[in-house]
């Protein structure tokens, strides 16, 4: 809103100072700043809102240290983090960018599951909160759109690189390059719909879903949703409860979560951007800059939080907080063509997730073997998912969660490099 205020008042009145608004970095920089302070001073109301509704937190005893303690802690507090998604990125971005829309769908979307299931849990007493087929209809649902509108919307398109420059821009003290450069990378003049995504540690990185569909020929790209939409749908649902998953003791989704986004969010910059795409011979998606506005508001949210859900935690974020998390990260990695990066990136909630299959996919098959009781005493982990087991083997929860950033922060320089 403030983008189209300060446009008008710049272009109509000459207003001073209302051009910073045409830069994104600025704009990214007052939603990072907006969503810190709106998580940071109305956090504490929210939390206190929620301890007057009784909004606490029931904890199953799984014999870990410290965890009665966390009875009564107020949940649901992942409304902090939507409120300092979404407001931020209405106030600074641009509202008629697809990618923008799309975003803030996919937060409210899966916001509103994750609400449901905690509603249910703490105001229907029901532990078992939202049954799981209507969680995956859901998450499915939000997939189906967002597939839907990456493949089939006239605004989503990339635009193909003709030919690479021979200059180092970075050499240069004018910023941008001077226009009158010769050796400047060529694209072609018209932006196309296309399929085709960046695949890790290949020197020609792209990869077309079309090319699964070779069989048909010409036609293939016109048949390349019947691949391209379920993938879509597979990494929203998997990311999704991923990060749920992760959401286990204090810090760990939140601060995960926040590093993740910084990842994004310099993927998302310079994926926008030609002379950062072809320096680093990238795919280069028109309009995907914005994305920069709202995904700072998303590190802000998740960096603000940390300031109440740091052990101890005064506040949980709940599934509203964390499925909301982990479908943002997947819908914002598509829109950039970055998905196939996921495993790096959210290498923690990927390991995290497949500890818990193995767990149950283990005790199934010993069960199956040699009986309950031998299944029950040879479990592959203590406890899943992973960050559990170490609880069992008496690690503190802070360690944990530390150790578990330090390796989110190696995975995305990886992804990054």
């Amino acid at each position: 809103m403030f983008y189209y205020l300060f446009d008008w008042l710049d272009k109509n009145y000459d207003f001073p100072g209302a051009g910073v608004f045409h830069y994104i970095s600025f704009r990214a920089a007052m939603a990072i700043f907006v969503s810190l302070l709106i998580t940071m001073v109305f956090g504490k109301r929210i939390i206190r809102l929620l301890h007057r509704m009784q909004v606490g937190e029931t904890v199953r005893d799984l014999g870990l240290d410290g965890q009665k303690q966390k009875e009564g802690t107020p949940t649901m507090g992942g409304l902090i983090i939507l409120s300092a998604i979404i407001i931020p990125t209405l106030l600074f971005a641009k509202l008629e960018n697809v990618y923008v829309v799309l975003m803030l769908i996919s937060t409210i979307w899966l916001g509103l599951i994750g609400f449901l299931d905690d509603y249910i849990k703490v105001f229907k007493k029901n532990k078992e909160g939202l049954h799981g087929k209507f969680k995956i209809v859901g998450q499915v649902g939000i997939g189906l759109i967002v597939g839907c509108v990456l493949y089939f919307n006239s605004n989503v398109t990339v635009k193909e690189k003709i030919s690479k420059s021979t200059v180092n821009y970075f050499e240069y003290k004018l910023d941008p390059p001077p226009s009158t450069m010769t050796n400047m990378p060529e694209y072609a003049k018209e932006k196309t719909r296309s399929t085709k995504t960046t695949i890790p540690f290949v020197k020609n990185n792209e990869f077309d879903y079309a090319d699964f569909l070779w069989f048909l020929g010409d036609k293939a790209k016109d048949w390349a949703w019947l691949i391209f939409i379920p993938i879509v749908i597979f990494i929203v649902t998997a990311v999704s409860n991923g990060a749920n998953v992760t959401d286990g003791i204090d810090g760990l989704a939140s601060g995960t979560s926040a590093i993740i986004g910084v990842v994004l969010g310099i993927l998302a910059y310079v994926s926008g951007n030609t002379i950062f795409a072809d320096y680093l011979n990238i795919m280069y998606i028109p309009d995907s800059g914005e994305l920069v506005v709202f995904i700072a508001a998303f590190v802000g949210a998740c960096v603000g939080f940390l300031w109440y859900n740091s052990f101890p935690a005064q506040v949980f974020m709940g599934d509203t907080g964390s499925l909301a998390l982990g479908g943002i990260i997947a819908v914002f990695a598509i829109a950039i063509r970055k998905e196939l990066l996921i495993p790096i990136i959210c290498g923690v909630f990927l390991v995290e997730n497949i500890s818990v299959i193995l767990q149950v996919m283990v005790f199934k098959y010993r069960k199956k073997k040699s009986g309950l009781e031998y299944a029950k005493a040879n479990r592959l982990f203590l406890m899943a998912p992973l960050h559990h087991h170490f609880q069992k083997k008496g690690m503190h929860e802070s360690k944990i969660v530390f150790r578990f950033l330090i390796i989110s922060i190696m995975l995305g320089v990886l992804a990054i490099s």
